[in-house]
C-alpha cells in the first residue's frame, strides 16, 4: 500500500493494550505450574481447567508484581482492589469466562515517559488508563500445514497471571508506539517483574488506531480499529504505518465515520504485511461483568504499598539521567548501557571511575566490549576483562602511556590471556617511549620528507598524517599524537 499523501491534515491516534505475563512460578488462582514449553495439556487442574465445584485461591506474588509494576508506572495503588467475572465462549475457555477485574483494577492512571522519536532531546509524558491483574486464556493451535485446518487446544496458559496495561489514546505515531513498548520492556525487565519474551507470549500487544482527519471545517474521526497478532515490537510499527494509511483510503472511497461503524478487531499478517478482518469488536457491556462471588476484595494496606516502593531502588529513566551528568556522556551512550541492563551499568561505572574518564569509557563499551560480548557466549557477568582492568588500561590512555591503536592491542591480549594490562603490555613488548627518542625520530623523518614540511608551512596541516604512519613503522611503540605535535612544533621552529 502506497504512503498517506494528503492533502488534509490528518492526525493518528494510537491507544495500546500491553498484556505481560507476570514473573511467578504458578498460575494467578492454583498452584500448577507456569514454565514455558511443557507438553499441552500437562499443567492443568481442576481450577484452570474450570471444573464444577473448584474454587481458585489468589497467588500472593503476582499480587506483589501488579503492585511493583503500579508504582514503578506511578499509578495510584487503590486500598481495596476486586475480581471480576468476564464472560465470553471461546473454545481455549473452559469456565466460559475469565476472571479479571472491571471497576476497581489493582493500579489506576499513571504514566510511562519515552524519548520523543522526533527529538531526543525532549521526552512525552504517555498517560494510563489502568493496568489490571487478569488470568490467561488457553491458546488454539491451528495446523493448516496437512491442509485439513484442524485446531487443537492447549490449556497449558489458562489460569497464567496476566497485567493488562492500557494506556489512554495519547501516541501520535507508530514510532511513539514502538518507544513506549521499548521503554516499558526495559521498565519490566529492569524489575524483574516478566521476562517479557514475546515469542513465548509473556508480552503481548494490542494497538487501537483511528484517525482524526480535517475536511471542510470540521473534524471527522475513522472508526477505530484494534490490531492483533503482532509478534514483535516492528510488527507493531509496521502494522500501525500499514493501518494508518489503509483507513484514509477507505474514509476517502467509502466516507465511513467512527458513528457509522463498530470498532472492528484485525490481524497482522506479517508476511502480507497487511491487517485483515477478523470481527466486530465487542463493548464492555458485551461481556456482562459481574463481581466474581468465588474471591473476596483484596485490602491493600498504606504499609504494604510504602513497603513495595521502597523495594524499587533506581528506575531505568532515573539512571539516564544520573550517568549523563556524573560522567559526562550523551543521551544515546546513556540508553545504550542503561538498556543492556543493570550488571552492564554496574560494569559501566567501575570502569569509568577508574579510568577518570566517562566519555573513554562509554566509547570503549560501545565499541569493544559490547562486539566481543557479540562475537562470544560471554556475559557481561562473565566477560574475562574485570571492569576494574579495563580502567586501568584506559588510564595509561588519557595519560598518554598508549594510544588507541596500542590500547586495542592490550585489550584483545588482555581478553584472551586472562591477564591485568600490566601483564599484557610487557607480553607485547610495549614499552614507553621518551620524549628524546620521539624528537630524535620526527628530526629523522622531517629530513627525509621536506615535502610534507613546504606543505605543513603552506596551511595545510593534515599532511603531516603521511608520517606519523611511517613513525609506527620505524618504532611500533611511537605514540601518533605525541609525534603528530612533535613534528609540528619542530616545522613552527623552523
Amino acid at each position: 500500500m502506497s504512503r498517506l499523501d494528503t492533502e488534509h491534515q490528518v492526525e493518528t491516534i494510537i491507544g495500546l493494550e500491553v498484556h505481560v505475563q507476570l514473573r511467578t512460578q504458578t498460575k494467578l488462582f492454583c498452584r500448577c505450574s507456569t514454565e514455558f514449553g511443557a507438553p499441552p495439556n500437562t499443567q492443568t487442574c481442576p481450577v484452570c481447567l474450570g471444573l464444577p465445584g473448584a474454587l481458585p485461591v489468589i497467588n500472593e506474588h503476582a499480587i506483589e508484581l501488579a503492585i511493583r509494576t503500579g508504582l514503578a508506572l506511578n499509578c495510584e495503588i487503590p486500598p481495596l482492589t476486586k475480581w471480576d467475572r468476564k464472560q465470553y465462549f471461546y473454545p481455549d475457555l473452559p469456565k466460559g469466562y475469565q476472571i479479571s477485574q472491571f471497576d476497581l483494577p489493582i493500579c489506576a492512571d499513571g504514566f510511562l515517559e519515552i524519548t520523543d522519536p522526533a527529538d531526543d532531546t525532549h521526552t512525552r509524558r504517555i498517560p494510563l488508563v489502568r493496568a489490571h491483574l487478569e488470568e490467561d486464556a488457553g491458546k488454539s493451535m491451528h495446523d493448516e500445514a496437512a491442509g485439513i485446518s484442524d485446531t487443537r487446544i492447549d490449556l497449558n496458559r489458562c489460569g497464567t497471571p496476566l497485567l493488562e496495561i492500557v494506556t489512554q489514546p495519547a501516541m501520535r505515531s507508530a514510532a511513539e508506539a514502538r518507544a513506549f513498548l521499548s521503554e516499558l520492556k526495559l521498565l519490566l525487565t529492569h524489575l524483574g517483574v516478566s521476562d517479557c519474551e514475546m515469542q513465548e507470549g509473556s508480552l503481548r500487544v494490542d494497538a487501537n488506531v483511528n484517525l482524526h482527519i480535517e475536511a471542510d471545517g470540521k473534524e471527522i474521526a475513522t472508526p477505530i480499529v484494534e490490531i492483533k497478532n503482532m509478534n514483535s515490537f516492528r510488527a507493531v510499527e509496521r502494522a500501525i504505518e500499514y493501518e494508518v494509511r489503509r483507513q484514509y483510503i477507505d474514509w476517502e472511497d467509502t466516507g465511513e465515520t467512527i458513528e457509522d461503524r463498530a470498532k472492528q478487531t484485525r490481524g497482522w499478517d506479517d508476511a502480507a504485511e497487511a491487517t485483515f478482518a477478523q470481527r466486530e469488536k465487542e463493548e464492555s457491556a458485551d461481556y456482562r461483568y459481574f463481581p466474581d462471588p468465588d474471591l473476596l476484595p483484596v485490602r491493600l494496606p498504606r504499609e504494604r504499598i510504602e513497603a513495595a516502593q521502597a523495594t524499587l531502588g533506581e528506575l531505568p529513566a532515573a539512571t539516564r539521567q544520573r550517568l549523563q551528568s556524573q560522567y559526562d556522556i550523551k543521551a544515546y551512550d546513556a540508553d545504550v548501557i542503561v538498556n543492556q541492563g543493570p550488571a552492564m551499568i554496574a560494569y559501566f561505572e567501575t570502569t569509568a571511575e577508574t579510568a577518570g574518564d566517562g566519555r573513554r569509557a562509554s566509547a570503549w563499551m560501545q565499541q569493544d566490549v559490547m562486539r566481543s560480548l557479540k562475537e562470544s557466549d560471554w556475559e557481561i557477568g562473565t566477560f574475562p576483562i574485570p571492569a576494574i582492568d579495563l580502567g586501568r588500561l584506559l588510564r595509561k590512555v588519557d595519560a598518554g602511556e598508549l594510544d588507541n591503536a596500542r590500547a586495542r592491542d592490550v585489550f584483545q591480549y588482555m581478553l584472551e590471556n586472562d591477564t591485568d594490562a600490566e601483564g599484557a603490555i610487557e607480553a607485547l613488548g610495549i614499552v614507553a617511549v621518551d620524549a628524546g627518542e620521539i624528537e630524535a625520530l620526527c628530526r629523522e623523518l622531517l629530513e627525509a620528507n621536506p615535502k610534507v614540511v613546504e606543505q605543513v608551512r603552506g596551511g595545510k596541516e593534515q599532511a603531516i598524517g603521511a608520517l606519523i604512519g611511517q613513525a609506527k613503522k620505524k618504532n611500533p611503540n611511537a605514540n601518533p599524537q605525541q609525534v603528530k605535535e612533535t613534528c609540528l612544533r619542530m616545522i613552527r621552529e623552523g
